[in-house]
């Protein structure tokens, strides 16, 4: 199944980077995902056509006997052996890995250059700052970030898990200084976690960014598998299973109902909702395996009626 590419398209300097509709999630690759299996997601998404991968140096550093960058050195070697770097846009990220916390000058340039290589590659398609840093100035973090951008070792910027004071606070100094902006935005956003839409969409539009959430599923509950009384055997079961203390059984029923009237998956009717909304070019889901994976592509191509869409909107 073809991945297509939508709007918006996010312009640094003179380099366009055009986010295609929907964005594989790196977080699982050496965690939960092993890597034949992650390489398997992978080769299966390339193959559909897909083409956008979100990872960060931090992932998976909660893993015990990890550090961080095994999802990064992971999908460096499956591009390499593919041979598909030019086939990919490469989202990874700053600020959260041990030993490379926070947004410094010195800490944006070296953690630049360990995600370069463990990505074997000489760019990076979308750079995240992957939370904020009050303690450092945002003039010398900005500055750090557009040098990146000018070296031609990053060619878009993105933030995460920034408030929308902040993010508009950063934005100004890069129009002031003239450098290169924050065009995306990463928040955490999904069918039951709305709080995007109150803070930080309006500032998004107003501003022309492209918001990529990530936790499209809730932690894995709007695949559908987490019911009331059914154990799952999963890392993020405890955190998706709090879903169904927060009405989560009511949105899987509706869920439920949509995906039988178009004949697919629950989880693809998850992402086509959050697809749908203002400001949204590329939901982020993650893919234990290929059959996983074959759950989530049929979003790509579904479209959701008006009513549908109003349905669903109103579970939250």
């Amino acid at each position: 199944m073809p991945v297509r590419d939508a709007p918006p398209s996010v312009e640094v300097m003179t380099t366009p980077l055009t986010l295609p509709s929907f964005c594989l999630g790196g977080n699982v690759f050496g965690w939960t995902s092993s890597e034949q299996e992650s390489f398997a997601v992978l080769d299966a998404f390339h193959a559909a056509g897909g083409t956008f991968v979100d990872t960060a140096d931090v992932y998976s550093a909660w893993v015990p006997g990890h550090t961080g960058g095994e999802s990064e050195a992971l999908l460096g070697r499956w591009m390499a052996s593919r041979g598909t770097r030019d086939d990919m846009v490469v989202a990874t990220k700053v600020a959260s890995k041990p030993g490379r916390e926070g947004l410094s000058a010195e800490t944006v340039r070296a953690a630049a250059q360990e995600s370069l290589e463990r990505l074997q590659t000489d760019r990076i398609d979308l750079y995240y700052a992957h939370r904020d840093d009050e303690a450092t100035p945002q003039e010398e973090t900005c500055a750090a970030f557009d040098a990146l951008v000018r070296d031609g070792a990053v060619r878009a910027l993105g933030a995460s898990n920034f408030s929308s004071e902040r993010l508009a606070s950063a934005l100004a100094v890069q129009d002031r200084d003239g450098l290169a902006r924050y065009t995306v935005v990463q928040p955490l956003y999904n069918l039951l976690d709305r709080d995007y839409e109150r803070d930080l969409a309006p500032l998004v539009a107003a501003e022309g960014l492209a918001c990529v959430p990530y936790s499209a599923l809730a932690s894995g509950f709007l695949s559908g598998k987490y019911r009331p009384g059914t154990p799952v055997d999963s890392a993020r079961a405890p955190k998706a299973s709090r879903y169904l203390e927060r009405g989560g059984a009511a949105a899987l029923e509706v869920l439920d109902g949509v995906a039988a009237a178009h004949g697919t998956s629950v989880p693809a009717v998850a992402i086509a909702w959050l697809a749908a909304q203002p400001t949204v070019a590329s939901p982020i889901a993650s893919a234990r395996t290929p059959e996983q994976l074959t759950d989530l592509l049929p979003a790509l191509d579904l479209v959701l009626t008006d009513e549908e869409l109003t349905a669903l909107t109103a579970l939250a």
